[in-house]
């Protein structure tokens, strides 16, 4: 539990970090925008590239793949339902709070945690593949598409087969599936620039923080306790249910299932808002929420699955 408790703890201080920055406003006005364009356009493709690159090929495959894929759209549709049908969101709203319910943070908590509570830091690869090779061309395609105006399918094909982080995503699987041993010179170089992503993303969150209040953003209070309530407590059940009843995996594979969709909300959700300037009050509460709740969800997933 101190292992699990400890790499909640990275995270929150790397948060405060950035609150602090932002409140002695030490890096201007603009420090968020940079930051955010910094990590976006240069520091996640490498991120990914390294991660997916290093990762089993067989892992990235197995099971673990559609039992995730299951409980992710159960709880991003239920959403959309919710929120377009229903309450009339637009469908920037929409999209930014579908994926804060069903998109986890599979890279930064998802891989400590992994190695912590189940013993391998190789789990979350399959679920980093399909949020990145599937949910995350369509939602910037559509991001790009209602922000862009006017647009056309080969814009929209030339758009997402150039964007960075879908790039290194390709080619980051490309090298493991073909088995491709880069040399240090191509990896010590990625490495050093993915390693800088998730301190710059956190700190990039942690000033985001500031001047904020927690659903203190009148009209989203709703979209932001569903999507929290979705993430927490539904996918995590559906993903039971699927894992257990509908695959018949074994009691270690239901047990990372289960862990892996009661991980928060991940931080590319808000990074995503951020850059196009969408629904930014959603994204950001919902990953705090779910940040803060998911402890003691993992914690009691962990004990009557473990």
């Amino acid at each position: 539990m101190l292992d699990t408790l400890t790499g909640f703890a990275v995270v929150a201080v790397a948060i405060a970090v950035g609150y602090i920055l932002g409140r002695i406003d030490l890096l201007g006005p603009h420090a968020r925008h940079v930051l955010s364009r910094l990590t976006f356009f240069v520091l996640s493709p490498f991120l990914l590239f390294t991660v997916l690159s290093q990762a089993d090929a067989s892992m990235l495959f197995s099971a673990l793949l559609p039992a995730s894929a299951v409980a992710a759209v159960a709880v991003i549709a239920l959403h959309t339902l919710v929120a377009r049908l229903v309450w009339k969101r637009n469908v920037g709203e929409t999209l930014i709070g579908a994926l804060a319910a069903g998109q986890v943070n599979s890279n930064n908590i998802g891989i400590p945690l992994s190695l912590y509570l189940l013993g391998s830091a190789a789990y979350p690869a399959p679920v980093i593949l399909m949020q990145l090779l599937v949910f995350t061309p369509i939602s910037l395609t559509i991001l790009d598409t209602i922000t862009g105006g006017r647009t056309s399918p080969i814009r929209t094909v030339v758009r997402t087969v150039t964007n960075p982080i879908i790039l290194g995503s390709v080619l980051g699987t490309l090298v493991s599936v073909i088995g491709i041993d880069l040399p240090p010179i191509v990896m010590e170089p990625a490495t050093l620039l993915a390693n800088a992503c998730v301190p710059v993303l956190l700190i990039s969150y942690g000033i985001s923080l500031h001047g904020q209040k927690v659903l203190g953003t009148a009209g989203h209070r709703r979209d932001v306790l569903l999507a929290s309530t979705l993430k927490l407590l539904v996918m995590p059940l559906i993903a039971w249910v699927v894992a257990q009843f509908v695959f018949g995996l074994s009691t270690h594979e239901v047990l990372i299932i289960v862990v892996l969709a009661a991980l928060p909300t991940a931080q590319n959700v808000f990074n995503y808002s951020q850059r196009y300037d969408i629904a930014e009050p959603i994204s950001r509460d919902t990953v705090f929420i779910t940040t803060v709740g998911c402890v003691p969800v993992l914690l009691i997933a962990t004990l009557l699955l473990g």
